[in-house]
């Protein structure tokens, strides 16, 4: 030390910050090197600490590496249009010989969906995001379409999808966005989705099954169905079985289902335990929105624990979500009385960009982790009871649903 404090090298706060003069530079394989600029000469070992480090993981969205005229590696920020020398992955250095880390939480319920795929490359993955328009789906459209994905926004207003295109593509003019339309309520409308999806011939990586409802009066849709029930569940139900071939052929593959903890408050049994269809799709008489939404809910999380099940084997992967309380949305818009709730807790609640993507890892690069609900008995006849049976008398359905059990 008391070399270091002849040499001026320990006026510093922090073991690893330079002392004056110094520079922190990086090659352009990702080696951090340091310059004195005072001695003009470069080392490869930190002037205080000796160690010698490299930068950790891929550039951010936005940002790209490039060498000037003079061999020298410059960084080029294409969203906020700047230019720098400064290699924006210093602050996530990592030593040549790091020790073994300490365990703790990476992730917290500030954490943001850009920050948790802080480094990730998503070039060449497509991504499906159902009600990709607002909320947390938007959110998780944003964030892939910046790493790279091929992002595809179902969305059932297209108005409103558009917006939220461009919304992105201002972010990074080289976002790969588009937007379908896609009505959840209309079981005619998803078959023609999955239709022209599959006529794009492009693979399909991961598909979020994030659009719902919540806090509707009681209506039906055009296919005699309980709305919440048929928007919330059936109509992803359907969906993925419509893709489930492109799923299998893109593996590996997942698909996220959103749903939620409210799951827990309701069942859909009989009272001798046995399942009882009639509790999907209710009638007006036996209609309360909060359980519509509580058994779509738990309609979710069987469905996603039975496709796990049935196409694992064939590297595709299914889990379901519960996306946080405390957070501010506009799934509430249906009830003036949801909305004044909302608005009172909303000075406690997260933002939608902290909500961080619902999606688990996909192989092979890692993406944001989820609270997965896997305390759920699975049900097999509940999985295949919807494929033989119509929820309610008279129900419309469109040709090819139910799905064959051939896989």
């Amino acid at each position: 030390m008391a070399a270091l404090r002849y040499a001026g090298l320990d006026d510093t706060d922090s073991e690893d910050e330079l002392p004056p003069g110094w520079e922190e530079r990086t090659t352009k394989d990702g080696w951090v090197y340091y310059a004195n600029h005072t001695e003009e000469k470069t080392q490869w070992e930190h002037p205080k600490t000796g160690k010698r480090k490299r930068v950790a993981g891929d550039l951010p969205y936005g940002w790209e590496q490039e060498t000037d005229e003079n061999g020298q590696v410059f960084f080029v920020d294409h969203i906020n249009k700047r230019t720098t020398y400064l290699d924006p992955r210093l602050a996530f250095t990592v030593d040549d010989n790091p020790t073994k880390p300490t365990t703790r939480q990476r992730y917290d319920g500030s954490t943001t969906a850009m920050e948790i795929l802080q480094g990730r490359d998503f070039t060449g993955k497509v991504v499906l995001v159902t009600g990709a328009n607002s909320g947390i789906g938007f959110e998780t459209a944003k964030s892939f379409a910046l790493h790279g994905a091929h992002v595809i926004l179902a969305c059932r207003n297209m108005s409103r999808a558009s917006e939220a295109v461009s919304r992105i593509l201002e972010e990074w003019h080289k976002a790969k966005v588009e937007a379908m339309t896609l009505d959840l309520a209309v079981l005619r409308s998803v078959q023609h989705f999955a239709e022209a999806f599959k006529a794009k011939n492009v693979p399909l990586h991961i598909l979020v099954c994030n659009a719902g409802t919540f806090a509707l009066p009681w209506s039906l849709t055009k296919d005699g169905l309980e709305t919440t029930f048929q928007v919330n569940h059936l109509g992803h139900f359907y969906l993925v079985q419509l893709l489930q071939d492109v799923l299998c052929r893109s593996a590996p593959a997942r698909v996220i289902v959103v749903s939620s903890e409210s799951h827990r408050f309701t069942d859909i049994n009989d009272s001798s335990g046995k399942l009882d269809l009639s509790r999907l799709s209710l009638s007006s008489s036996d209609y309360w929105a909060m359980l519509a939404y509580n058994r779509s809910k738990l309609c979710n999380i069987l469905f996603s624990n039975e496709l796990h099940r049935l196409l694992s084997p064939r590297g595709v992967t299914s889990n379901a979500l519960h996306p946080g309380n405390m957070m501010f949305s506009a799934i509430h818009r249906n009830s003036w009385v949801y909305k004044l709730l909302f608005t009172l807790a909303r000075p406690f609640t997260k933002s939608m960009v902290s909500t961080g993507v619902p999606t688990p890892n996909v192989d092979p690069v890692p993406v944001p982790g989820v609270v997965l609900l896997r305390n759920v008995e699975l049900t097999s006849p509940f999985y295949t009871s919807l494929k033989t049976k119509h929820i309610a008398k008279g129900t419309r359905l469109p040709p090819g649903f139910p799905p064959s059990e051939e896989r």
